[in-house]
């Protein structure tokens, strides 16, 4: 009783004008929290606590609002400088025009109107060639001492589809041993016309133009022995040309020449690619099968 008697003195005895820290932050006091048992109840009480909450969480938005509209807050950081433009990566080398080259101008001069462009990429030099004049200047390349390709490393070919005037391009790869230099010379041809063969100037086409004449189609005229060296004699088409089919497919070759096999058969054959026996299927494995079981020695023990 004596402490509800102290709080309306105390509240007269507060001078006008003076805001307790209460007041200020909007919290109202613990002395307006009514009193357990009052008439208020427990509804009042927890009314009052609500209120408290709201008024504290009011009071936090304020104050952050007023530092935010404060001078003194840092201003925003300036943009830092830009960044570097990402280096692209850097073009490898390119084939550049090679007509000043010496050989070149060489060959120029002695067989005119026969060389045509002539590139250099990474040190070595193409020239394309005039068909018809294939072997002579073969011949001269090899037997001019200041030039001396003496062997024909490489001789292989290449299908353009799209050139219609010149879909084949037979490519000469020659070195010189003396010298240590390399030279291409390119010639482009049609299958009809085909090309003379430069065996008479390296012995070492022989074997080099029958490989192209087999895969490619080339025709090389003059050559002693112009036959199929990798596939059949009676094989149909030419199986590195860009037109070629890739897949497996069934030609006169295969009618002809793999037997024919019944529903059975077959059946089996699908069986044993399924299990990955395709190796029990050949004739040799089955005759080597035979003589383990027959419990005959492969080869005889040395003794």
């Amino acid at each position: 009783m004596a402490d509800d008697d102290k709080k309306p003195d105390e509240l007269a005895q507060k001078p006008p004008g003076v805001v307790t820290p209460a007041e200020s932050t909007g919290t109202p006091p613990p002395s307006s929290i009514p009193d357990a048992g009052e008439l208020a109840g427990a509804d009042a009480e927890k009314a009052a606590m609500v209120e408290q909450a709201k008024s504290r969480v009011a009071a936090v938005k304020e104050s952050l609002s007023e530092k935010a509209a404060s001078p003194q807050t840092p201003a925003t950081p300036a943009p830092g400088p830009p960044k570097a433009p990402v280096k692209k990566k850097e073009e490898g080398p390119k084939p550049v025009d090679a007509s000043h080259h010496q050989l070149v101008k060489k060959l120029k001069t002695q067989f005119d109107g026969a060389v045509g462009e002539a590139l250099e990429f990474i040190g070595q030099v193409s020239i394309r060639i005039e068909p018809a004049r294939i072997v002579e200047i073969c011949n001269f390349l090899r037997d001019d001492p200041e030039t001396s390709f003496n062997y024909l490393s490489d001789l292989t070919c290449v299908h353009y589809p799209m050139r219609q005037e010149a879909p084949l391009e037979v490519v000469y790869n020659l070195y010189s041993i003396t010298r240590n230099e390399r030279v291409r010379l390119k010639v482009s041809i049609t299958e009809s016309s085909g090309v003379d063969s430069v065996t008479s100037v390296w012995p070492s086409a022989n074997w080099m133009e029958r490989e192209v004449y087999d895969l490619f189609g080339v025709n090389f005229k003059n050559h002693p022995d112009l036959r199929r060296i990798l596939l059949p004699p009676d094989w149909e088409g030419h199986p590195l040309r860009k037109d070629y089919p890739l897949e497996f497919v069934e030609n006169a070759w295969t009618e002809r020449h793999l037997p024919v096999m019944t529903d059975v058969q077959r059946e089996q054959l699908e069986q044993r690619r399924a299990y990955g026996l395709e190796i029990l299927s050949v004739p040799q494995e089955r005759m080597m099968r035979e003589i383990f079981q027959g419990g005959k020695e492969v080869m005889p023990k040395d003794k």
